[in-house]
């Protein structure tokens, strides 16, 4: 099921029930199109999200914790200035469509009573958020500003009069009709007959459609089916089917195919169902300037490589120009003023002839002493360019380990690596005048192996750090896959079984640029054995005494 008219129904008759009469504790927008509203009701505090996420739009209470940014945007102080402190005077749904609307009672700056509307529009890359004046029908600001270039029909900006989006011209199935029983008798077919009652009904999606149609074609009284279809959205049991790809409903579909798991709410349910898929959203949004950067770096760096290589190609050559001096120095004689090239017998090659160049401004002696200055120059190079290629290629290796922790980051991860990336001068820091905010590394990820046994994973280069050399004992376990870019990995464990070994193995290919492949390669040694050379990049070891294993990446449960 999408996040349809009738689930919509649904979920605003549960925000009702949890949240209504509550006041406004706190407001936060951890991500750009989402908006964080703590309201505290019923003694507890609740995350109401709104979401206007092009690719994941929905309203809920959310129990996912979230990472604010340091510096709260433009939209998130308008929404502070007006609902800080507010009532939640009820949650309501325009007709059956897709639109939530919140109303808020509050007072003004002369302390009189007002009703502000937060009107929440689920609409795919339409979705918006709009904080409405409900005396003037004024927008005070919306999350996403629409201007006439974009809409000619609706402007979504502040000082805008609200219109809402055009009604579809559909019957709102909850008010009284008989339509379905006519569709029935013309369409005995489901698939046709879920088609024309999305035709004919306002908010309702194809899966809910089809599970409508599933039930009146099966029934032998057509307005009880009926009744009971939608009053089902009014005390849901809230289902996510798992058959190929996962789909989430009201309530389990007469038909349903695949495995069956049942939530407590409506929130609970979207939590988790959209928490993975909508983590890696938000962190690819949030990765955008880190892989921006990254890439720009790594193609600096591969440019740096291959100019280097080529130096120290040309330096191999090096000999041909010490050559090409002795053998001028033993012909000079032979040499007059003006020559530009001159063939002589090369007595490191049986006398072979040999075409050397000159330049003929330079006197015989010159040019003779010009290749043996070329020779020391490109001798003396091997070792400075021998070492900025160490450098370039480490710099490369590093990028890539944070491209690799990227693929897997939570937003939290993305915030650190690019704090990360900040102290060690590849991104600019905004607001040179303020004090910055402590770079301070998460806790890692927590994994149990069958045995029970916790092991932990660093997901960027500040947990790797504090987990490698703060967390983990002297003689707990420590793994990393070997010569690639991967996770610090720790067993909570001083003497670990060889199963426990092997599933934290797996779990470290899981966490690597390996993941893909069948055959990875994992060292481990205890703790007590890692060293961090001075001025290393964060995420760097050095070690000895490693033992190693080849497995097939496999992650745990947590």
């Amino acid at each position: 099921m999408s996040f349809d008219g009738f689930f919509t129904h649904a979920i605003v008759h549960e925000l009702n029930s949890t949240l209504k009469t509550g006041r406004v504790a706190r407001i936060s927008q951890p991500y750009p199109a989402e908006l964080i509203i703590t309201i505290r009701a019923q003694r507890h505090n609740y995350a109401l999200l709104l979401s206007a996420n092009p690719t994941y739009p929905r309203v809920q209470v959310t129990e996912v914790p979230f990472t604010n940014p340091a510096v709260p945007t433009n939209f998130t102080m308008t929404m502070r200035k007006y609902l800080d402190g507010a009532i939640l005077e009820g949650v309501e749904q325009v007709g059956n469509d897709r639109i939530i609307r919140l109303t808020f009672n509050t007072r003004d700056e002369l302390g009189d009573s007002q009703r502000l509307l937060l009107i929440s529009e689920i609409m795919a890359r339409h979705s918006n958020i709009s904080l409405v004046n409900e005396k003037t029908g004024k927008i005070i600001d919306t999350v996403k500003h629409v201007g006439a270039d974009q809409n000619r029909v609706r402007l979504l900006l502040p000082g805008a009069t609200f219109i809402m989006p055009p009604k579809q011209d559909k019957a709102d199935p909850y008010l009284p009709n008989q339509i379905y029983s006519d569709l029935v008798r013309q369409y005995q077919e489901p698939a046709e007959l879920a088609k024309q009652l999305q035709a004919h009904y306002e908010g309702l999606g194809h899966d809910t459609a089809r599970d409508l149609a599933d039930r009146l074609l099966a029934s032998d009284h057509l307005p009880t089916t009926y009744q009971q279809f939608i009053q089902h959205f009014d005390q849901p049991d809230p289902v996510i089917i798992d058959d190929r790809k996962k789909d989430f409903m009201a309530f389990p579909p007469l038909n349903a195919a695949g495995e069956l798991q049942h939530f407590t709410t409506l929130s609970a349910l979207l939590d988790s169902y959209y928490q993975q898929k909508a983590q890696q959203d938000r962190s690819k949004e949030l990765a955008g300037q880190v892989l921006k950067v990254i890439k720009n770096e790594l193609k600096k760096d591969r440019r740096k490589v291959k100019k280097l290589n080529q130096q120290l190609a040309d330096a191999s050559q090096a000999d041909q120009y010490r050559i090409r001096g002795e053998i001028l120095t033993t012909y000079l004689g032979k040499l007059t003023p003006g020559m530009d090239a001159i063939t002589l017998p090369n007595f490191y090659d049986d006398n072979k002839p040999l075409k050397i160049s000159l330049s003929p401004e330079l006197s015989p002696s010159r040019n003779a002493q010009k290749y043996f200055t070329k020779y020391d120059k490109l001798k003396a190079s091997v070792a400075h360019v021998n070492e900025q290629l160490k450098l370039a290629n480490a710099e490369i290796e590093y990028f890539e380990n944070i491209q690799n922790q990227i693929e897997l980051a939570s937003p939290a991860d993305i915030q650190e690596i690019r704090l990360e990336l900040q102290q060690e001068g590849y991104i600019k820091r905004k607001h040179k005048g303020k004090k910055q905010r402590k770079v301070r590394a998460s806790k890692p990820e927590q994994f149990h192996t069958s045995d029970g046994t916790v092991v932990l994973v660093g997901k960027n280069n500040l947990q790797n750090d504090r987990l490698s050399f703060k967390t983990a004992n002297k003689n707990e376990i420590w793994l990393h896959v070997k010569d690639i870019p991967g996770s610090h990995v720790v067993i909570r464990d001083t003497n670990p079984s060889d199963e426990t070994i092997l599933e934290a193995a797996q779990l470290a290919a899981y966490f690597s640029k390996g993941r893909d492949s069948d055959n990875v390669p994992v060292d481990y040694l205890p703790a007590k054995r890692l060293r961090k050379p001075n001025g290393a990049k964060p995420g760097f070891v050095t070690f000895t005494g490693q033992k190693t294993l080849r497995v097939t990446p496999k992650k745990l449960t947590n």
